[in-house]
């Protein structure tokens, strides 16, 4: 059944409001990510400043105990990975608080509050991890709702949720595009705090935009849960183990593909040539490139899946090329590095990687979050695709596992190591896709 509603560009209203309100929660994630791995290795991280920072010591020394001691550079890898990994699957454990006590909508706007809240607390060192904290909180209150709702837009058999995620997907990008240029040159260049204090601003115009759209928004979906009777069986269990299998060759494909916001930062500011007209380029502007290219990226795959009409390959099919398209990125990387003999790179190079990189997420986020849209017994909609998000922040945090091989290989053999793991999530989506269409025909 189609909803009448589609005056969104043939959708309907609510979409643009989420789109809108999870554009600004982009640019202030993005902000955030932009800046972080910078700010880590050349300022928060130096003796001298990392002794104010209230609680760091301990945490160091919890990491190391787990992982054995690290340099300067791959501590900062694997701290990042553990922000952007936590801040993904912190919806997991808060998803269930939607689904079956407060419902989207308030859940939404505290994630949004809390988020703000953090944004602006990174302007004092001593207060990192707090902020971090009050980052983690307002993402596990957020992101899995957000999601949910543009999927609850749509009547069952809709065909245009999959389109619907992927405009959602070009929208966010927005945030991607402006959060570099905004917060990353504030942070480089005027400030650190500056570009944090940009971000939680944005944060606070997208609680705005929320409130403001909460009449074309889906009502609250809450389904307390009664004992046995919630327990999943049959086609519900069958459904959710479909999802866990997807999500596998998801999360190894993202593991490869998220090291180029973390160490290849600190490597393309050590090592490409940024000098444009005598105009010296912040590194934190290639993720504004990487936003356009991602929104190329998408409407490529969009325009072929409407050209191949029924042809239209299933969600594994899709997760297979991205694997593919990953690997390719990293190969093409790798052979530059190892051109290069060590010199200066040249930027028109790494905007090429970016270029093929982001060709892949088309064919990687919005065919995953559809599936688990469609797929997911109704009363778990938000814990379900909080699990999608979550494995998206398990990638992250294997991506910041894998930083620690940098030193040790070269970044030339680090992005060989890289394309090995991309490519293996292709060949893994392409094994299960048999067993998952078993499990969650149509």
């Amino acid at each position: 059944m189609r909803s009448p509603d589609t005056a969104f560009f043939g959708h309907p209203k609510g979409l643009g409001f989420l789109a809108s309100t999870q554009a600004w929660e982009r640019f202030s994630f993005y902000g955030m990510q932009a800046l972080l791995p910078l700010y880590l290795v050349d300022h928060l991280l130096k003796p001298e400043v990392a002794a104010g920072v209230t609680g760091l010591d301990g945490l160091r020394a919890g990491v190391e105990f787990l992982t054995g001691p690290l340099s300067t550079t791959a501590f900062a890898a694997q701290l990042f990975g553990l922000y952007i990994g936590l801040f993904n699957i912190a919806p997991l454990a808060l998803g269930w608080l939607a689904d079956g006590v407060f419902g989207q909508r308030r859940l939404v706007q505290a994630g949004l509050v809390f988020m703000a809240a953090g944004h602006l607390a990174m302007a004092v060192e001593a207060l990192f991890l707090p902020a971090l904290l009050l980052l983690l909180l307002g993402g596990g209150c957020l992101k899995g709702n957000l999601y949910a709702q543009v999927g609850m837009l749509y009547a069952s058999g809709d065909g245009r949720r999959t389109r619907a995620y992927a405009i959602h997907l070009m929208a966010l990008n927005v945030g991607s595009i402006v959060a570099p240029l905004v917060c990353g040159t504030l942070g480089e260049r005027v400030g650190w705090h500056w570009g944090f204090a940009a971000a939680g601003i944005g944060m606070l115009l997208g609680l705005s935009i929320y409130v403001a759209g909460t009449r074309q928004l889906p009502p609250d979906s809450i389904r307390r849960l009664r004992g046995t009777a919630d327990v999943p069986q049959g086609a519900d269990s069958a459904a959710i183990a479909a999802i866990v299998l997807m999500l596998l060759p998801f999360t190894i494909v993202y593991a490869a593909a998220m090291q180029a916001y973390n160490l290849l930062l600190v490597w393309a500011q050590d090592v490409m040539d940024r000098d444009v007209a005598g105009f010296e380029v912040p590194v934190t502007w290639l993720l504004t490139y990487d936003g356009l290219m991602t929104i190329v990226g998408i409407f490529l795959a969009l325009q072929l899946w409407q050209r191949l009409g029924a042809r239209e390959p299933d969600a594994m099919i899709k997760l297979a090329v991205a694997g593919l398209v990953v690997a390719a990125a990293w190969v093409m990387l790798a052979l530059i590095t190892t051109a290069s003999a060590g010199g200066p790179v040249s930027m028109l190079l790494v905007l090429a990687f970016f270029a093929l990189l982001d060709l892949s997420y088309g064919w990687l986020d919005p065919p995953a979050n559809s599936f688990v849209s469609v797929h997911a017994p109704a009363r778990l909609a938000s814990t379900l695709m909080s699990l999608n998000i979550a494995a998206f922040g398990a990638a992250n945090i294997a991506s910041g596992w894998l930083g620690r091989f940098e030193e040790p290989l070269g970044p030339a053999g680090f992005w060989w190591l890289l394309a090995a793991v991309g490519a293996g999530g292709g060949v893994v989506a392409l094994a299960l896709r048999p067993l998952v269409k078993r499990l969650a025909p149509g």
